[in-house]
């Protein structure tokens, strides 16, 4: 922009999308509260900002009155660990718009602070996960009242029934790439078989590239571009390396109960049947925060609490949605800033 955002005929140009926004955000709201769901406020300074490896926290120096430093504490990256500990405290239905942070993320579709609709469902199934994946789209843009979603050339239809695909399909389908046959039956990836199938179907890679690095490659020049054209997308059945915090197929170590939506090639929400056993979920945490150390030289503290809080959660499907990419491709905006009230 020539002019900065709160000059006043920027700002009128812009007020219309962000009304829409607003729309938007109450008609979710009223929909949560309609299925019984109730909404958290938690709190976003936390001693353990999320163990992801490639989630960077933003930190702080806390001070006592006197000025004394009490140690370093974190804006989250997500509600999730909090909301989890909701869960094992008696909730069985929660959401929030969570303002999140991540810091070395910037660009049309990413932004170091972000708004993040969060939401679980206990003694639910992932399918109803879907179900609910696919209606969060469809009443944004019935709030905004659009009939498409669109970004870079790319529309989608969001009352559609979803198309679903698992990883396995998808990499099949547009990238030529066998999965299976990078895995071994417990699961453990071969990353010298993804090389060179990679590398077979023309997607670059170092000899010391990770099974994940490859992945990663993989989905998101190949694969990704191709998801949530006409209507969503539902990809489904993550290898186990990509678990995250999702318990495993019972019938397939290979994979993880974990599924993505996608709309115009732009990935909106993950999703998972979630992990409580405790050990399984440590062992996770702590591989990624060594991955972390090697990579970046820094690690970060485990929630001791979650830890102990897992065995008390009931079976809980959970996932988390970038609002504002939903709202960028409801209202077809070129970039998060010009969906941001104060971008």
């Amino acid at each position: 922009m020539s002019s900065p955002w709160w000059d006043r005929t920027v700002h009128a140009d812009r007020a219309p999308r962000l009304r829409a926004r607003n729309a938007m955000r109450a008609a979710l709201r009223a929909w949560f509260g309609a299925a019984g769901f109730t909404e958290t406020e938690c709190r976003a300074l936390v001693q353990s900002p999320g163990n992801e490896t490639h989630l960077h926290p933003l930190s702080t120096t806390l001070h006592g009155v006197d000025g004394t430093p009490q140690g370093t504490a974190f804006l989250h990256t997500s509600p999730e660990f909090a909301m989890k500990k909701l869960i094992a405290a008696g909730e069985d239905r929660l959401f929030e718009f969570a303002r999140v942070w991540r810091d070395r993320e910037a660009g049309a579709l990413h932004a170091r602070e972000f708004t993040m609709l969060e939401w679980y469902r206990t003694h639910a199934s992932l399918e109803a996960l879907m179900a609910d994946a696919a209606t969060i789209v469809a009443v944004a843009a019935r709030a905004a009242g659009s009939t498409v979603l669109s970004h870079r050339g790319q529309t989608c239809d969001p009352f559609a029934t979803p198309e679903r695909l698992t990883v396995t399909q998808a990499f099949a389908i547009h990238a030529g790439v066998e999965l299976d046959a990078t895995l071994c039956p417990d699961g453990t990836p071969r990353a010298d078989a993804l090389r060179a199938q990679a590398r077979a179907t023309g997607v670059s890679c170092r000899d010391d590239d990770s099974w994940s690095d490859v992945f990663s490659r993989i989905l998101v020049s190949r694969v990704e571009p191709a998801l949530g054209k006409g209507r969503l997308t539902i990809l489904h059945d993550y290898p186990a390396p990509e678990a995250a915090l999702a318990r495993r197929r019972p019938d397939d170590p290979r994979f993880a109960l974990r599924f993505e939506l996608y709309a115009c090639g732009v990935e909106l929400a993950n999703c998972f049947d979630e992990l409580t056993d405790p050990a399984e979920q440590r062992a996770r945490f702590e591989a990624d925060m060594d991955l972390k150390a090697q990579l970046y030289g820094y690690r970060v503290p485990l929630d001791e609490d979650l830890l102990a809080a897992l065995p008390a959660m009931p079976p809980t499907v959970g996932g988390a949605l970038g609002f504002d990419r939903l709202v960028l491709l409801v209202l077809g905006a070129p970039s998060i800033a010009d969906v941001t009230w104060t971008p």
